[in-house]
């Protein structure tokens, strides 16, 4: 689903597209070969939407951390070491014990060796380095968790991050 601006906002399911279709409130930008069919009437089975109105999405309300938005944020990988396998956890860059909060510019992903050598320490302390600084996500990450694959008809419209 699309913004009116062409941004994109979410991913719904075809039930959802379809009557915002029918209400009016929303267009087909892109539609699969198949149609959706009812008793007596035949459809564009939508696959891009488009609202009619734009919605105004507040940027300062963030979405809430979970373990798996953590780790494609930071493409399942250590951001201390930069490996990708093995058990990942989560990290505080400030640790809790000394007032950090829960939030994505303080939520990273560690290997357990780098966050057993870290600890409950700062980062001077642990004598350690971060390979990026954390920062809260771009909204396309939450369309890339929420879809198992993205379809190449949705790429144009994710931009850059899409081929990611």
């Amino acid at each position: 689903m699309l913004n009116a601006s062409y941004e994109p906002l979410n991913v719904c399911s075809v039930r959802r597209a379809h009557v915002l279709v029918f209400k009016g409130k929303a267009e087909v930008i892109e539609e699969l070969g198949v149609p959706l069919h009812s008793a007596s009437s035949t459809f564009p089975w939508p696959h891009v939407i488009r609202l009619i109105t734009y919605v105004r999405v507040p940027r300062s309300v963030q979405r809430k951390i979970s373990r798996r938005a953590l780790f494609a944020r930071d493409g399942w990988r250590c951001v201390y070491c930069g490996t990708g396998g093995g058990r990942l956890t989560l990290d505080h860059v400030v640790p809790r014990s000394r007032g950090g909060e829960s939030v994505w510019e303080n939520v990273v992903t560690a290997c357990a060796p780098c966050n057993h050598r870290k600890g409950s320490r700062t980062l001077e302390e642990a004598r350690m380095k971060l390979l990026r600084a954390p920062k809260a996500p771009a909204p396309v990450l939450f369309i890339h968790l929420a879809a198992s694959r993205i379809p190449t008809g949705w790429q144009p419209y994710l931009g850059a991050v899409a081929a990611a």
